[in-house]
């Protein structure tokens, strides 16, 4: 009797992986700058269920390896919301998609950026990896490279176009969660960059207060038109001409 093998009935599931190493990120802004990332493509691809963003989570590649946790990655062709618990970690063996963007916030102490990581990234096929490092001052903070013959090769620009996700990456000084420094931003094609949270409610915010005063001012100015007209109306009846009476 033979019976049907499926590979992936041997390998571990997600709820059966760690999640986590207990071990926390080394600064802030390795967790609050992929998590605007994600912010801003939650607003921009609202009407899209084909991609994931996550952040400082486990990527599995191999049964028998522990997880890489990139400070933030994309995938794209995949379900954004497996159901109500959401995503423990990013199992390869059951994604069957590679994310095609990596990105690594560079801390006090390097922890194989340039290095062990870049090397593993592309050897899973990750098209895109980013590297931003803000203590930088000779070099670019922000280094994007693009998988080509299975090496990386750095590219230019700022924003740097990224045309397999359709989406430029960019650093610019900016706001968010009350903080004013530079922060890395998704652009479009034109070079424009996509607002943030904060920033869609400033502009909300703004363009409300401008209609506002229109509407005041054209209230300003039909008043004026009134009392003209009245006046007008009052200085006929004086000479003796009835002001209905004139077409």
């Amino acid at each position: 009797m033979l019976l049907d093998y499926n590979p992936l009935h041997c390998l571990p599931s997600s709820e059966e992986l760690p999640d986590s190493d207990d071990t926390p990120v080394d600064n802030q802004l390795q967790h609050l700058i992929p998590t605007l990332l994600e912010a801003i493509l939650a607003l921009i691809w609202a009407e899209r269920q084909d991609w994931y963003f996550g952040v400082d989570m486990g990527i599995y590649y191999h049964e028998n390896e522990p997880a890489i946790v990139p400070d933030g990655f994309l995938s794209l062709g995949v379900e954004r919301f497996i159901d109500e618990q959401l995503r423990l970690s990013y199992v390869l063996w059951e994604e069957q998609k590679v994310p095609i963007f990596a990105l690594e916030v560079v801390s006090q102490k390097y922890r194989g950026e340039y290095s062990t990581k870049k090397q593993i990234y592309g050897e899973l096929g990750i098209l895109f990896y980013a590297v931003y490092n803000p203590r930088r001052r000779r070099k670019p903070p922000l280094e994007v490279y693009r998988l080509e013959n299975k090496e990386y090769v750095l590219l230019s620009g700022n924003p740097i176009w990224l045309p397999e996700i359709n989406l430029g990456l960019g650093q610019k000084l900016g706001t968010y969660q009350g903080i004013t420094r530079e922060w890395l931003y998704w652009y479009d094609e034109q070079g424009q960059k996509f607002l943030t949270p904060e920033e869609r409610i400033q502009t909300a915010e703004q363009l409300r207060l401008e209609a506002e005063q229109n509407a005041l001012l054209e209230q300003q100015r039909r008043l004026e038109a009134e009392q003209k007209a009245q006046i007008l109306a009052q200085r006929l009846r004086e000479l003796g001409i009835d002001p209905e009476t004139l077409t």
